[in-house]
């Protein structure tokens, strides 16, 4: 048995490491929404607030939109931070170039709500689509940028796990789909990635993780059987972290049979779609996921 004293400090300790975590939070959270706190939505798109079962969501659409089609969007942001104002143009820009309707949710965060609050929530948005919405399943797809990349896969493990029908086509952009580290861009990317750094990456994932495995295949989707799953889409930069999640996942993918088109750009980095409004290689891509979703939304 240790002394009291010993106790007293041990959790004063504790209590300094958590409330130096939640600093932390609350500061990736600010930064994260800094980076898009000058641009409104555009003019042409309409926003709709509501609740889904007690999960803050919007609509997202332009005029005349096809109502039928529906893309779920899950925004990135480590698990930790990230919501409809961090994502506004991005998700503008998805609803002008698909003619879709977004579902856009602000699933429950880390560390407040670790895993698997945010696969949850993602899957009971799905499924009030088509039990409330009447949206087929046919005409919905899933899509996800860096952590909402992996939390699309693993809503797609999930769904095929359940047995409940697969969306058509699933969109994934800088997916993060391995919370165990084991890609070497990890490390060979390190010191030319301006975006994102390893040191944040693993204080995300230790919020997120918790005391579970992190090849859990709810978490970590690279780990998860893929067979039967829809067609992919996946863009990544060269010169991310993240970019062998990426390369990595597309290979299984293919290896599983099934249908995956993987597009790295070459020096771009992480989720450069959000900057479409300042480079062009963003509205490029943003163009060709166009395409995608025509192909696969009749």
């Amino acid at each position: 048995m240790v002394s009291k004293e010993f106790e007293n400090l041990r959790r004063l300790l504790k209590e300094r490491r958590v409330n130096a975590e939640k600093k932390r939070v609350e500061e990736e959270r600010k930064n994260l929404e800094q980076i898009t706190a000058c641009i409104p939505f555009p003019k042409y798109i309409e926003l709709e607030k509501f609740l889904i079962n007690e999960i803050s969501s919007s609509w997202i659409k332009i005029l005349n939109c096809n109502q039928k089609n529906v893309i779920l969007y899950l925004h990135g942001g480590g698990y930790v931070a990230g919501s409809i104002e961090t994502n506004k143009d991005l998700v503008a820009r998805i609803a002008r170039i698909s003619n879709c309707r977004i579902l856009f949710i602000e699933y429950r965060l880390a560390p407040e709500n670790p895993f698997p609050a945010a696969l949850e929530d993602a899957i009971s948005a799905y499924e009030w689509l088509i039990s409330t919405e009447n949206i087929s399943p046919e005409n919905i797809i899933l899509f996800g940028e860096s952590a909402g990349g992996g939390l699309t896969l693993a809503t797609l493990i999930k769904l095929k796990d359940l047995s409940l029908q697969l969306p058509a086509a699933a969109i994934l952009l800088s997916p993060w789909v391995d919370l165990d580290f084991t890609g070497d861009s990890i490390k060979t990317k390190a010191k030319i990635d301006p975006f994102i750094t390893l040191d944040t990456m693993l204080f995300y994932a230790r919020l997120y993780i918790g005391n579970n495995n992190p090849r859990n295949p709810y978490m970590s989707p690279l780990y998860a059987d893929l067979k039967g799953l829809p067609p992919l889409l996946i863009h990544v930069g060269s010169a991310e972290l993240l970019l062998d999640d990426a390369r990595r996942l597309a290979e299984k993918a293919k290896n599983s049979g099934v249908e995956v088109e993987l597009e790295i750009w070459d020096e771009l980095t992480h989720v450069f779609h959000a900057f479409a409004g300042w480079i062009p290689e963003g509205q490029k891509a943003i163009n060709k996921i166009g395409v995608f979703i025509r192909k696969y939304l009749k």
